[in-house]
């Protein structure tokens, strides 16, 4: 979003068609809120998941499971512009490499941060790890709230959509999957 000004003007432009007016004390402001939120939900196009990954990988001899769960995302939809609201849970299987605990919801914050759909954040979550630290296998579940269908559509309240991507290990193996589901189903203790 670089030209901040035509941003603001499309905003007014839309308040107007909303049968709005721009100039009223509420508003006056609003095209420029509205043009920095949209920047900061929209970072993630100037990412590269790559380049947050590969600053924080270590060797490492461990080959059990790594798993971060419960990561919180805010997205939004990018037929209708809305907010999917949800949790990711990310797990590899190192293969001589480990990166940094934080790079794992960062990546997530990547993907999250562009107009999406569930499904392909998914997948672009476990591809994006996949292809820079090459585990034995990869495993992303995401648990999703979309506004789109809650807000307006079908209105159907706290309904909630799960989307998995499983590579390597997770997919061809059936005790490592099983592992991985367990894991995240398992209640985070109350002391926690």
């Amino acid at each position: 979003m670089n030209n901040e000004k035509e941003f603001e003007q499309a905003i007014t432009k839309v308040l107007e068609l909303l049968g709005e007016d721009p100039k009223r004390e509420g508003l006056i402001k609003t095209p420029s809120r509205v043009a920095k939120a949209l920047k900061f939900l929209t970072e993630g196009y100037d990412q590269d998941p790559k380049e947050i990954l590969n600053q924080a990988l270590f060797n490492t001899s461990n080959d059990e499971m790594v798993l971060v769960r419960d990561i919180e995302f805010y997205s939004m939809c990018e037929h209708h512009i809305l907010p999917i609201i949800g949790r990711v849970h990310v797990a590899y299987i190192p293969d001589g490499k480990v990166v940094g605990l934080s790079k794992i919801p960062r990546i997530v914050n990547v993907y999250a941060r562009r107009l999406q759909i569930q499904e392909q954040m998914t997948e672009q979550i476990a591809d994006a790890i996949l292809d820079t630290i090459k585990p034995k296998g990869v495993a992303v579940v995401v648990h999703a709230r979309h506004m789109c269908m809650e807000m307006r559509g079908v209105q159907k309240i706290n309904s909630t959509t799960v989307s998995s991507a499983l590579r390597g290990l997770f997919k061809s193996d059936k005790r490592t999957r099983s592992e991985f589901y367990n894991l995240i189903n398992t209640p985070t203790p109350s002391n926690f």
